[in-house]
């Protein structure tokens, strides 16, 4: 575990991470959307302007260089490189779990619940917290020092030197994707997924990933969102700038809540995300570069993925992968009663 401290170093990161982001966004987004007959998705060529994401991240501007690498941009500020080094096998599904640094309190729960990694029997999962740095610069400094007394005591935290925040998670995503090809690279799965879930592993490792069967190479699956028309509306939160995507409809991708893709697919997703312009929408841009791949998402049972909340019941839960939104007060509340399930409602 490594931890980059001192106030003036932390807001030197955090005026570079404005800029870095940017810049690293630009390197991304090196193309245009070309209209055609049909929806397709291909790559701007060198004479078309091309759009960034400025009117969504903090106007800083910090000189550098286009050709380096995500990691020498931004640097983990707490990191776990020994995470993934066990000693009966190799892990079969890495949880890289979406939290904001102030939601201690949301990661105790998910610790305590299905972030538990022995919930699933017989497979060796591995459970990281990734964020950025807060974008509250005067709680900086007390924020860093709670975040290193929680991860001395669980040993859990990714940190990146960037802003944490909404129109960040695009970044993000591949940054996690960045530390499992670093440092997990030889994990089945890799579950992103945010902090405002409820999530049954045992479901998700028996029945959708199959524990007892080999690895699927191209694998991803959640809930599947197909012929999406992209927002105009700015006041709304998935608002897509024409001048970002200018088709009428999105390719298939999977709802940013969570969503599962075996490792291979993660890494061909990582490489080929430089060449597809950038997005603020996460879920949007892995499924634009999934088309890019020529990958199509893997349709899972009906309902097993719920992206518009339910009613806590044992049984019907027990028949979910992920419910979507979940408190996670309510979450503490009813793990115990979901645990009893095990034995009165079998998966089937």
């Amino acid at each position: 575990m490594r931890l980059i401290r001192g106030n003036s170093v932390l807001e030197v990161l955090l005026g570079a991470t404005c800029g870095g982001l940017l810049v690293l966004l630009v390197g991304w987004s090196r193309g245009a959307w070309m209209p055609s007959g049909k929806p397709t998705y291909s790559p701007r060529t060198e004479d078309t302007p091309t759009s960034t994401l400025e009117t969504f991240t903090w106007q800083a501007r910090f000189p550098l260089s286009l050709d380096r690498e995500p990691t020498q941009v931004f640097p983990f500020l707490l990191n776990h490189p020994d995470k993934c080094k066990v000693s009966r096998g190799v892990p079969f599904l890495l949880m890289l779990v979406m939290t904001q640094p102030q939601d201690q309190v949301v990661r105790d729960a998910i610790r305590y619940t299905w972030g538990n990694e022995t919930t699933a029997p017989r497979v060796i999962i591995r459970r990281l917290f990734l964020m950025g740095l807060s974008p509250f610069s005067s709680s900086s400094s007390s924020s860093s020092h709670h975040l290193l007394e929680e991860d001395e005591k669980h040993g859990d935290l990714l940190q990146v030197g960037f802003l944490d925040t909404y129109h960040n998670q695009t970044l993000k995503t591949l940054m996690g994707l960045q530390w499992m090809a670093q440092y997990c690279p030889t994990t089945h799965y890799v579950l992103k997924v945010n902090g405002n879930v409820f999530l049954n592993p045992r479901l998700l490792v028996q029945q959708i990933l199959k524990a007892e069967q080999q690895p699927r190479p191209d694998f991803i699956t959640g809930c599947i969102y197909r012929n999406r028309i992209p927002i105009q509306r700015q006041s709304h939160p998935w608002y897509m700038p024409l001048d970002m995507f200018s088709h009428a409809r999105y390719p298939p991708y999977c709802c940013s809540p969570g969503y599962v893709l075996s490792r291979p697919l993660a890494l061909k997703v990582l490489s080929i995300a430089r060449r597809v312009p950038a997005v603020h929408l996460e879920d949007v841009f892995v499924g634009l570069c999934l088309h890019q791949l020529g990958v199509e998402p893997t349709p899972s049972t009906p309902i097993t993925f719920l992206m518009f909340g339910r009613l806590y019941n044992r049984c019907d839960f027990h028949g979910f992968a992920l419910v979507h939104p979940f408190k996670h007060q309510e979450l503490i509340q009813v793990w115990p009663d979901f645990q009893k399930g095990n034995t009165t409602c079998p998966l089937e």
